[in-house]
């Protein structure tokens, strides 16, 4: 009898200390909703621009925003096989659209922005004629076709990136697609795209103009801005993912807001007509 009052009162003395760590170990675990942030997949073209955009959200709503970048094709697929995402930021409308057609999102989404491209290379060289901007690709064509120097062209893969199908598009229009085919490098998303562009392999790139005028490296690269008429437009599509939390509705929102459209003017984008939305 002895034995077994003394392991009742350890039993009981354990379970104690149980319950305690166990009430300790609670209280710190994230709470649902503002602890733990919203999800948002964007596009690269929007990677110095979002900085800006969170800061202000965060210091208006107290809630995280975790941002990660990407192509916006590999996020369509993503949220698709069930990423969780809560807000996808997309370079175009039509992968925005594919999300709401498979009934993956909460609501119609909006546009957000519109978009620009532009060519950018490595300073120190000649910038091509404003009314020429692809003068620097077909040079580089040309000697290619005369000896074998390769002086490549960035741009990201149409494959996955709105922006890498605007780029086709321009060269294209240019009759370059096809002649600077064994000049291109492709980046996966045009954040790279805009890397390879300033490499010392490169003649130059076709990138978002979003991500040369807010680019840290202002004072080594030179660009010029793509005509609109010459690819299909650049419309910047977002939407609410199914099951999305009250947080990012509240960021949904913020992004529709007109005090974020005027940050994005800042980063090289424009605002969508209402119709356009």
């Amino acid at each position: 009898m002895w034995i077994t009052a003394v392991s009742q009162v350890r039993c009981s003395r354990i379970c104690s200390i149980l319950v305690g760590v166990l009430a300790t170990g609670l209280s710190l675990l994230p709470v649902a909703g503002h602890a733990q942030g919203v999800s948002v997949a964007a596009a690269s073209s929007l990677r110095f621009a979002m900085p800006e955009l969170i800061q202000r959200f965060e210091s208006q709503q107290g809630v995280e925003v975790r941002t990660t970048y990407g192509a916006s094709g590999n996020f369509q697929r993503q949220i698709e096989q069930g990423a969780p995402f809560e807000v996808f930021l997309s370079a175009d409308d039509e992968r925005a659209r594919a999300l709401e057609d498979k009934g993956l999102t909460e609501s119609e989404g909006k546009t957000y922005a519109l978009g620009r491209l532009a060519w950018l290379q490595r300073d120190g060289q000649p910038l091509p004629p404003e009314d020429a901007p692809l003068e620097a690709v077909r040079q580089a064509v040309e000697r290619y076709e005369a000896d074998g120097v390769k002086a490549r062209i960035a741009l990201a893969n149409p494959l996955h990136a709105p922006y890498g199908v605007a780029a086709q598009q321009v060269l294209e229009h240019a009759d370059l697609w096809q002649r600077s085919r064994p000049l291109q490098v492709m980046g996966e998303n045009v954040a790279q795209a805009a890397q390879f562009s300033l490499s010392a392999e490169a003649a130059g790139g076709l990138v978002a103009y979003s991500l040369v005028v807010a680019s840290p490296e202002q004072d080594k690269q030179g660009y010029r801005l793509i005509p609109s008429d010459w690819h299909s437009p650049l419309v910047q599509r977002m939407v609410l993912v199914k099951g999305a939390s009250e947080d990012a509705r509240a960021f949904f929102e913020f992004m529709s807001s007109p005090e974020a459209a005027e940050l994005l003017s800042r980063y090289g984008f424009s605002t969508p007509n209402p119709s356009e939305e």
